[in-house]
């Protein structure tokens, strides 16, 4: 894993490192090639010959239908089990390929060129890779390392704010799991992080990848300790999919869902006061969130009987009794999930900033 800026335009070097493949094949999506194509071209496809195919990097194509379009794509494209495939874009495209790259041919070599914040510090490094279901999300995929990846800051100027935001609320996420002085950075930076410092960004991408390996590391395949990654998930998910991965872009959803975990927590793990009010307070600092969907509690936590880490029927969380730590509970009643989500519609919300073409 390599990351600084201005790495893309020298990335046909870095995987030229890799060794010799029959073919390369870049996967990405039409907007991310209007807004940088001439970049991955002129770092990536012009020296190595690279092949390209788009494909549409919405939350609503993350299925298996986009899976089988883009491995008959590959087939068309002489691709064989000596290619390599190179994921370049967001949080779809780095689990989407990355799932592809795990079956075809019965695994490809990959290598991850994430362009949003979500994907630089948490999707595109660990090895997980999946597609939705109607039924719920990421709930088909495998574990599938990339070759390398390559994170460019530089790729964030002209990521919009929703995007950007919600990158930032996954950074917050390892404050409260791992790294209680990061969380304190980030309180103290938020002004400087939210106008794209160059500096403070580059130290939080690098420490978040940092503990997100450290994780890693020592549970490859989400058997115990990995799970402390989804702080705010099972909320997250639950809400992306009643509203049909329309109405959040991941990581307003993830935003909305820490805070849940955190009033959760103080309910059934007697997380201190402060703390949760520091977990909140911060989090609303990134900027405005969409509207609690108008959907019943109930429906919302049936949806959550479906989020991976439900074992045996029964929902387990990831609470966090104090900032810089956090683990699984599997205790949780129903009632106090409920509570919370009652409570979950007087969260703030307010105007989001108009759509643009990004990364």
């Amino acid at each position: 894993m390599l990351c600084r800026r201005g790495l893309l335009p020298h990335a046909a070097r870095e995987i030229g490192n890799l060794g010799q493949f029959s073919s390369v094949h870049v996967l990405t999506s039409p907007r991310v090639w209007r807004a940088a194509g001439k970049k991955i071209r002129k770092g990536i496809c012009s020296p190595l010959r690279a092949h390209v195919h788009l494909f549409n990097d919405a939350e609503s194509a993350k299925n298996l239908e986009t899976v089988e379009s883009l491995a008959r794509k590959l087939v068309r494209g002489g691709a064989d089990r000596k290619s390599l495939l190179v994921a370049i874009g967001g949080g779809v495209v780095g689990d989407v390929v990355g799932f592809v790259a795990a079956c075809y041919f019965r695994g490809v070599a990959l290598v991850q060129v994430p362009t949003t914040l979500v994907a630089q510090v948490d999707s595109a490094v660990g090895g997980k890779t999946g597609v939705n279901l109607p039924e719920g999300k990421n709930l088909v995929g495998a574990f599938y390392p990339a070759k390398l990846v390559l994170v460019d800051p530089e790729l964030l100027r002209t990521l919009p704010p929703r995007e950007f935001q919600g990158g930032l609320a996954e950074i917050i996420k390892y404050g409260v799991i791992a790294d209680a002085r990061l969380f304190a950075f980030l309180e103290e930076n938020i002004t400087r992080l939210l106008a794209r410092d160059a500096n403070a960004l580059q130290h939080v991408i690098r420490r978040s990848l940092q503990i997100k390996a450290q994780v890693v590391s020592r549970d490859e395949r989400e058997s115990g300790l990995r799970e402390i990654l989804n702080f705010g998930h099972t909320f997250a998910h639950a809400l992306e999919s009643v509203t049909r991965y329309r109405k959040f872009q991941h990581g307003e959803a993830v935003a909305l869902g820490m805070m849940c975990a955190a009033l959760l927590g103080h309910e059934t793990v007697h997380t201190p006061p402060d703390h949760v009010a520091r977990i909140i307070a911060l989090t609303r600092k990134i900027g405005p969130l969409p509207q609690w969907p108008s959907v019943s509690v109930r429906r919302l936590f049936d949806a959550m009987r479906s989020d991976k880490k439900t074992k045996f029927a029964k929902v387990r969380f990831v609470l966090s009794p104090k900032l810089g730590y956090a683990r699984s509970y599997d205790s949780v009643s129903e009632a106090a999930a409920i509570r919370v989500l009652r409570f979950g519609r007087q969260l703030p919300a307010g105007p989001l900033p108009p759509a643009r073409k990004f990364l």
